[in-house]
Formats: structure tokens, C-alpha cells, sequence
């Protein structure tokens, strides 16, 4: 697999990593050595990056990947958990005191004295631009909680804040071909300041798997049912905040610029990796089938110009007037 340096991190990754959300909750039930069985085939297909957060599962999910950190000291795993959203969402409470508390918690999860990447978890507006939230989470790095920290968010121009700021090692964001937006100014500035990008919801939720149809039932604990119109958290995360009947068209569209013999969700993940500043792609996987079929779109030739015009072209006719004046 390629491997790219994530950003101030300095650390080298696979450009492929795991999005831990559902091995945690949110997205039906997966069984704890379901979850360990997706792990092990993800790292033998040459992943060394995984994301996930305290609040999936309530630690579940931090938990399992501590178990994979016991089972496999010397895999060379980079984990980046995030903190923030099991509290209300007070710029108050983003306090040195609450991040010793809430990165010493995730430390135990993961069995590990140093988390190798702590990303503040799309908190308030008003954080990513507070001085002394970034002196905080400085002095978690001199205590060796933490060795690097970023942030995830949900608009361009939070990220744009925190790039700005010269401690901020990575930015987590939504990116795929549903969510073009971040190309215009937040991947150019965040190369040059030598910032790592993390893509997240690669899938849009698993519409650009192309595995749905306007049939297709999501169960009650799924995000993609409870959330399809944002009444649990910002509607954004689930299908990139593109209805599910236009994401169906959308995604029919861009199956007919899939090469032979690749699938369209690694198409789609192939798109992101296009991307200069792009350091990670981290899409999730419910069974290890999904783990292998996911890295190996590393492994994918560079799609031609022609093609990401077409892609661009989908977007503009279907997904822009949704989503790109919202993030």
C-alpha cells in the first residue's frame, strides 16, 4: 500500500486507514469478534491507520481497538481517537482539565500511554478559533497524553481556522464525490501548511458503495434511518447530507465512469486518493469481505482527467445545489 506522512504528525501512513464508527454503534449491531475479524483483515491488507472516537459505542469501539493493540504490539498502528461529544456542546466545557479527563478515559480504552492522535470532535464554532483551547491541548502534547492533536469538522471554514493555527497537526473531513467543496481552498491550505487531511465518510454513508436501491430498509439503531433528516446530529454526516433518492441518481451516473473490474465503492475511494493534500482515506468496513475490497482501491491506478470532469459534472448538476453552500 502507499504510504503518505499525516501531516504534522510525521508520522507514515497507509493511504487507506478504517473508520471505527461502526464497530461501535450507529450502524446495526457488530458483534465484538466480528468487529476483531474486520481489524486483522484490515492490517493484513496493509492498513496502519484507524480512526475512531470515545463516543462510538461509548468507548466500545476504542475498547476493541485496544484489544487488536494488546493482540498485535508490533503492527505499527497509528490510532486516532476523538473527544468532546459524550458532553453537551458548551464552549465551556473545552477546558485543560476536561481534556485530561476525557484523553486519560480514552487512554485506558486503548490500553496505551501516549494517544498517537487526538482530533477534537466537531465541538462549537467558537473552539476552533479559542487561543486557549490550543494551549490546552498544547500542554497535553508536554504531558505526553497526547503526541499530536486535530481537529474534525463539519464546514470549510472551521477548517480553515484551524489550519491557520500552527499546532494543529491534522483536519478531519467530510470528502467524497458528494462534497467537493473542500477542494477549493481547504486541501490547498492545508498542503501548504503541511497540515494532513483525513477523509471521512469516503461513502457517503455507503450510497457510493452502489450497493443500494430505492428499496433498501436501514434498521432502527442505523444512522441512515434515524438521522436521514439530521434529528440526531448535523445531517451532513449521514449521506453526506444528500438526499437518499437524489444520492441514488447520482450514484448511477458515476457507475457508468467505473473501470471494468472495479467496484464502485473503490472508484470512489480511488477519486479521494486523487486529491492532492489528501493523507488518508478512512472508510469503514463491517467484515473483513469490505476491509480488503476497500485497501485494495490503493492499489488502483490514478483515474484519468476526463474522468474526474464527469465526476465534476455529476456534482454540479445533482449534488451542488444541496450541500455546497451548507459545509
Amino acid at each position: 500500500m502507499e504510504h503518505r506522512v499525516l501531516g504534522r504528525t510525521g508520522r507514515s501512513i497507509g493511504v487507506v486507514g478504517l473508520g471505527a464508527w461502526q464497530l461501535g454503534a450507529d450502524w446495526g449491531e457488530v458483534s465484538e469478534d466480528d468487529a476483531l475479524s474486520t481489524l486483522d483483515a484490515a492490517l493484513a491488507a496493509g492498513v496502519t491507520f484507524i480512526d475512531t472516537a470515545d463516543v462510538y459505542g461509548d468507548g466500545r469501539s476504542e475498547q476493541i481497538i485496544g484489544r487488536l493493540l494488546r493482540e498485535r504490539p508490533d503492527a505499527g498502528l497509528t490510532v486516532a481517537t476523538k473527544m468532546g461529544r459524550r458532553v453537551a456542546l458548551d464552549p465551556a466545557l473545552y477546558t485543560l482539565d476536561n481534556f485530561r479527563a476525557w484523553t486519560d478515559r480514552s487512554r485506558g480504552n486503548l490500553g496505551v500511554e501516549t494517544l498517537d492522535l487526538v482530533q477534537l470532535h466537531c465541538p462549537p464554532e467558537a473552539v476552533y478559533s479559542s487561543p486557549d483551547v490550543y494551549d490546552a491541548l498544547d500542554t497535553l502534547v508536554a504531558e505526553k497524553r497526547i503526541a499530536a492533536y486535530g481537529v474534525s469538522v463539519e464546514t470549510c471554514e472551521q477548517a480553515l481556522t484551524a489550519i491557520a493555527r500552527p499546532g494543529t497537526a491534522s483536519v478531519q473531513i467530510i470528502l467524497n464525490a458528494f462534497r467537493l467543496k473542500p477542494l477549493e481552498r481547504v486541501l490547498p491550505q492545508a498542503l501548504a501548511a503541511g497540515v494532513g487531511i483525513i477523509a471521512r465518510v469516503p461513502l457517503a454513508s455507503g450510497l457510493l458503495s452502489g450497493k443500494y436501491d430505492a428499496t433498501t430498509v436501514f434498521a432502527a439503531g442505523d444512522h441512515r434511518n434515524y438521522n436521514r433528516h439530521g434529528e440526531a446530529f448535523d445531517v451532513g454526516e449521514t449521506f453526506s447530507g444528500v438526499d437518499f433518492e437524489t444520492g441514488l441518481e447520482a450514484v448511477r451516473r458515476l457507475g457508468t465512469l467505473v473501470p471494468e473490474g472495479v467496484s464502485t465503492a473503490q472508484f470512489a475511494l480511488r477519486w479521494i486518493l486523487d486529491q492532492p493534500g489528501v493523507s488518508v482515506v478512512i472508510p469503514g468496513a463491517r467484515n473483513p469481505q469490505q476491509a480488503k475490497a476497500n485497501a485494495s482501491a490503493a492499489g488502483l491506478p490514478q483515474l484519468p482527467a476526463e474522468t474526474h470532469a464527469a465526476v465534476r459534472r455529476v456534482y454540479d448538476e445533482l449534488i451542488r445545489p444541496l450541500v455546497h453552500d451548507r459545509w
